[in-house]
């Protein structure tokens, strides 16, 4: 047979192969509603170990751990499709509109003239009276604790990356993300005087030092780790060392400071996602992003399972992030944001299933990015 023979051969088989899925999928669809009243549930790993078992034994030694993966896929996609069924009409979660009252208080990280309370000013408005908090976790205590109803905290950095602490904190503390916005960063180096020289060394928030590493190490300069970027310009304004510090042009202006160098961030385009975060679960009508946090099976194939979860349902994944879980092993808890919203049906199916079925699963919010 030429090429064109094959391929034609090859198309006949799969037309077999769609039309014995289709009928295997109405199946499975079958079964679930079984399983539905009967109150039994979807996961029956010995009836799929029983199914692999015998697959791996029908196709022989050169095909056996290939059709182990078609099999288990097809069953990853029944499992899907079956737990959408029996799930339907469930609800995942109770949610409250995303409403900021009048009397609602609200804090950030940092101290005036920080980016967080840029961003904070963004959602609050500029009248809005706001606390301060010196550290990420006490803008988390004071949410727990009632202390304030909102927090604005750094996320994510477009240079840097991940601000993991905040994801720790996330899986620590009984808090959801309402909102996102993004802030644009721009950084200089301000101190009092427009002399460079006999400063060595330079204030500023971890982040902000790595953003500017180029420019440090082209001056000659010495990093020195401080609460933020806000804190570290008060520090520099009161301080009578040869200091400086790197925060945002603004932050320099409202410390009467002097900027010596303008616009030295690594990369001249430099963003920050802030999240918005509450003691309860509030909604804004267009939330279109949704974070958890789960951990899988440390075992062959288990991320890519999970994926396929994703796939099935047409999900789009934004972000998959990994940290450790300290508990003196190398276990990792993965963080995912995908595209929807807790009302779609599809989403509320998986959410009820991961937290049925996956380890240290937890919803971290369904919200909207403000740009």
């Amino acid at each position: 047979m030429d090429l064109n023979e094959l391929r034609q051969q090859i198309d006949i088989i799969d037309n077999e192969i769609l039309d014995k899925f289709i009928k295997r999928m109405e199946l499975c669809l079958d079964v679930a509603r079984y399983k539905k009243e009967n109150n039994i549930g979807v996961m029956q790993s010995s009836r799929e170990q029983e199914i692999i078992d015998r697959v791996k034994d029908m196709s022989g030694e050169k095909y056996k751990d290939s059709t182990a993966l078609l099999f288990t896929n097809i069953m990853d996609i029944s499992k899907s499709f079956q737990q959408r069924e029996i799930n339907r009409g469930l609800t995942f979660i109770e949610k409250k509109p995303f409403e900021i009252k009048p009397s609602a208080k609200a804090g950030c990280f940092g101290v005036k003239g920080s980016n967080s309370e840029e961003a904070a000013r963004k959602i609050f408005g500029k009248e809005k009276e706001l606390s301060f908090y010196s550290e990420f976790e006490d803008v988390f205590k004071a949410v727990c604790d009632g202390e304030i109803d909102f927090g604005v905290v750094p996320l994510q950095n477009s240079s840097t990356g991940s601000i993991t602490q905040t994801y720790d904190l996330m899986r620590k503390y009984n808090v959801y993300i309402n909102k996102m916005i993004r802030v644009s960063i721009r950084h200089c180096l301000a101190a009092k005087g427009t002399d460079i020289t006999g400063i060595e060394k330079v204030y500023s928030h971890p982040q902000a030092l790595m953003q500017c590493s180029d420019f440090m190490t082209s001056k000659g300069l010495t990093p020195v780790n401080y609460e933020s970027t806000s804190s570290a310009a008060e520090l520099v304004s009161k301080s009578d060392e040869k200091i400086a510090a790197i925060c945002s042009p603004e932050c320099a202006k409202l410390y009467g400071l002097d900027i010596i160098g303008e616009n030295i961030s690594d990369y001249e385009t430099n963003f920050t996602r802030f999240i918005c975060i509450s003691k309860d679960f509030e909604v804004e009508e267009n939330a279109d992003i949704i974070s958890v946090q789960l951990t899988i099976p440390n075992e062959e194939g288990s991320l890519y399972r999970l994926l396929t979860k994703f796939t099935v349902l047409g999900l789009n994944l934004l972000k998959l992030e990994s940290r450790p879980r300290h508990e003196g092993n190398f276990d990792v808890v993965f963080y995912l944001d995908f595209e929807g919203t807790i009302s779609d049906e599809r989403i509320n199916s998986l959410l009820i299933h991961l937290e049925k079925d996956a380890t240290d699963f937890k919803f971290l919010g369904n919200y909207k990015e403000l740009v």
